[in-house]
């Protein structure tokens, strides 16, 4: 109601913006910190049903994370964009990387800045072993399956090279889908030799323009008033917080303590570049 009273009384153009903050996770575990295919799509339902619009913006700071979130999310822009007859241009904050390129890569234009990362297009997986430590503490695992490979890279057993083999195919696979996405979306614009442009490296955002991955140089709002008018709506599509969560209630102890892993994990994923 209140996004169709605005759109209604307004004067002038708009643009709807869609922040796409976080890591990239179908894991309930990040809760509304993460990005999920579920709790996006109605952000961009909105934003493309939004009566009036020039163009969508999205505002990408992700370090990546889930592939197939960031494939779901990325072609429901493509979807919406190609229904509604609209460009979508992203803009990068502090970083695009992985998972956060891929839904960069959904727009039709990228703009960073120049101190922006951008890149990482490859496939990550790590994790621990604790072998070494269930023998000091004197416990023994014990795992019956049906299935010779149904176990595959437990922690608390050494490392099976059969399983590493395995996971690698995995990755490559996933890898040569997310290489086919960058060039369908930016084609004859990426510059310089593929090995080095998908080997998962990163780079700033004035070497990622130099590249090919991104278009250029702009803040949102300066970019977005330069072509639209000084008098563009720029209204930011968010979700909806629910009533008790605006006065700090409805949370538990078990809230904390996810809230606690949440923030752990989340971390993790942007120290890889160095945020």
């Amino acid at each position: 109601m209140l996004d169709w009273i605005r759109t209604r009384f307004r004067r002038g153009p708009a643009v709807p913006v869609v922040r796409l903050a976080g890591v990239i996770t179908a894991s309930t575990l990040l809760g509304p910190r993460g990005l999920a295919i579920e709790t996006v799509a109605p952000l961009l339902a909105r934003a493309f049903g939004m009566r009036g619009a020039k163009a969508v913006a999205l505002a990408i700071n992700s370090p990546g994370g889930s592939p197939v979130q960031s494939a779901l999310i990325a072609q429901r822009i493509r979807l919406l964009a190609k229904e509604k007859n609209l460009p979508v241009i992203a803009f990068v904050e502090d970083v695009a990387a992985s998972g956060g390129y891929w839904l960069a890569c959904a727009a039709d234009e990228i703009i960073v800045d120049p101190a922006s990362i951008v890149g990482s297009v490859g496939v990550i997986s790590a994790g621990f072993g604790f072998t070494d430590l269930i023998a000091r503490l004197g416990i023994e695992r014990r795992v019956h399956t049906s299935g010779e490979r149904k176990s595959m890279l437990d922690p608390f057993r050494e490392e099976n090279p059969g399983d590493v083999e395995r996971l690698k195919r995995l990755q490559a696979e996933i890898h040569e889908g997310f290489k086919d996405w960058v060039r369908e979306r930016r084609g004859s614009r990426l510059k310089g030799d593929e090995a080095m442009l998908f080997s998962g490296e990163f780079w700033t955002g004035r070497r990622g323009l130099e590249l090919g991955l991104a278009d250029g140089f702009g803040e949102l709002r300066a970019v977005l008033q330069e072509r639209y008018g000084a008098k563009v709506h720029l209204p930011v599509i968010a979700p909806r917080r629910r009533l008790l969560s605006r006065f700090g209630l409805g949370g538990s102890l078990g809230d904390i303590g996810t809230s606690t892993l949440a923030a752990l994990e989340e971390r993790s994923y942007w120290q890889r570049f160095g945020l």
